[in-house]
């Protein structure tokens, strides 16, 4: 198991603000506060479970944010 994942090392940011915003929208303000990788998914993708520092995810459905997690 790797080393657990420096908080600081990441933007604060209010991730439950991101749900209900227009995908695109939602990936420039990421990047604009500091993500590195933004990942948008589809609702049931399957997906690795590997934790990236700096990387915000995005669950998106009819190109709205529907759910956003860190790593």
């Amino acid at each position: 198991m790797g080393p657990t994942p420096d908080a600081q090392d990441q933007p604060s940011d209010d991730l439950g603000a991101y749900v209900g915003l227009d995908a695109d929208d939602a990936g420039d303000r990421a990047r604009r506060r500091g993500w590195t990788t933004v990942r948008s998914l589809p609702p049931g993708a399957i997906i690795t479970m590997e934790y990236v520092v700096g990387r915000i995810n995005f669950e998106v459905a009819h190109d709205r944010v529907v759910r956003c997690w860190r790593g």
